[in-house]
């Protein structure tokens, strides 16, 4: 790998020569297969070099050497100056990756997890027995995670929790910007805990009845949808564009408008998914937990065959949407609504989706004697 990015007999020699010189010839193989250019891939080399000599002398390096040692002594080959952020960020995640492939990244001292166990348990529950999604779990259980982390440090059990902590909680996140729409969900995820946590006899029975949510208002999120002309607009904007990424956005656009589906469906989109014989879409429906199939719309077909010819890198991953910068990879479902945000504000304020929000001020709720404040959605 290494005689393919330098030219010079003498460099290549003394990449080769450096310690687990195989190793790193291996990963600077993987990262030009997810689509790193040459010229990248030839600044990872040398900082791969470097961290390998750091490792070398002592067995293993931490996560801050690693960042202070490449900061130090790494320089790019063109201006002979440290990295800009974003290429110091490239560097140390490909080195991390690296050092974890050779076991030689010292793992970090993590602050351990109060009540970890109670946690895996309510995982357990929520998947096996709730039948919740991955998404679900994973949302509630983090923000359970905050809470915990917020507790004082005499708080050592379940049973020692009050209503005045989750009032706390909840009012320095209201603090710290939240709205009450997202308040009423981090309020619900701690009723749904507290409810388990009851069962199972670990804190007081009426603690997660007495959880104050935020009052919501009917109506006042639902959005204006835009009119049949301005989504025309916003699929011909995309349309005779030969660029990769308003190719793939077009496509995206498409199976968003003319089928409705939820940009997680879209992201979980697989080309295993696309029947061409049979014309046919199969998406999965999460919430419905199961695969529906709909015949392929011709605007729809033409959209993803011309991305699949044009614009979608040539990669081991089944994903339907990738990346179109390397390293190549699934698109996510924020980066999907990212950019039809963006595409939405390109319009020039022709389109607006305006939602019906309360005047910014603030809500008192009172609450069993107590009072919670929460800042109306702007």
């Amino acid at each position: 790998m290494h005689d393919e990015l330098f030219e010079q007999p003498a460099v290549v020699a003394r990449y080769r020569a450096g310690p687990y010189a195989e190793s790193r010839e291996r990963f600077l193989q993987q990262a030009r297969a997810v689509g790193y250019s040459p010229a990248t891939l030839e600044s990872m080399a040398w900082a791969l070099l470097v961290v390998a000599e750091a490792v070398h002398d002592d067995g293993g390096v931490s996560y801050e050497r690693l960042r202070s040692t490449l900061l130090r002594r790494v320089r790019l080959k063109s201006t002979a100056r440290p990295p800009s952020a974003n290429t110091a960020k490239l560097f140390l995640r490909c080195a991390k990756a690296w050092l974890r492939s050779i076991g030689a990244l010292t793992p970090e001292a993590q602050r351990p997890l109060k009540f970890a166990g109670e946690l895996r348990a309510f995982t357990e529950y929520m998947r096996v027995e709730q039948g919740l999604s991955p998404t679900t779990i994973a949302g509630r259980d983090e923000q359970i995670r905050w809470f915990c982390a917020s507790l004082p440090s005499q708080v050592r059990s379940l049973d020692a929790v009050t209503l005045a902590h989750v009032d706390a909680f909840l009012r320095a996140q209201a603090q710290r910007g939240w709205s009450r729409r997202s308040l009423h969900t981090l309020g619900g995820s701690l009723r749904s805990f507290f409810r388990y946590a009851a069962s199972q006899r670990w804190c007081r029975s009426d603690l997660a009845s007495g959880i104050e949510l935020p009052r919501l208002y009917a109506l006042e999120h639902v959005p204006r949808a835009p009119s049949v002309e301005e989504v025309g607009r916003l699929l011909k904007d995309t349309a005779s564009s030969d660029d990769p990424v308003n190719i793939r956005d077009h496509a995206i656009l498409s199976l968003l408008i003319y089928y409705g589906l939820r940009r997680g469906e879209v992201e979980r989109l697989t080309l295993d998914d696309l029947d061409w014989v049979a014309e046919t879409i199969h998406v999965t429906r999460p919430k419905q937990r199961r695969a529906q199939c709909y015949p392929m719309s011709v605007p729809v077909g033409e959209a993803i065959l011309r991305y699949l010819r044009l614009a979608r890198p040539r990669c081991s991953h089944r994903a339907l949407f990738l990346t179109i910068q390397a390293p190549f990879r699934p698109l996510s479902g924020p980066s999907i609504t990212f950019m039809v945000r963006k595409r939405l504000t390109k319009q020039g304020g022709a389109i607006e989706l305006a939602r019906r929000t309360l005047p910014a001020s603030r809500v008192c709720e009172p609450t069993s004697g107590r009072w919670l404040y929460f800042e109306a959605d702007r």
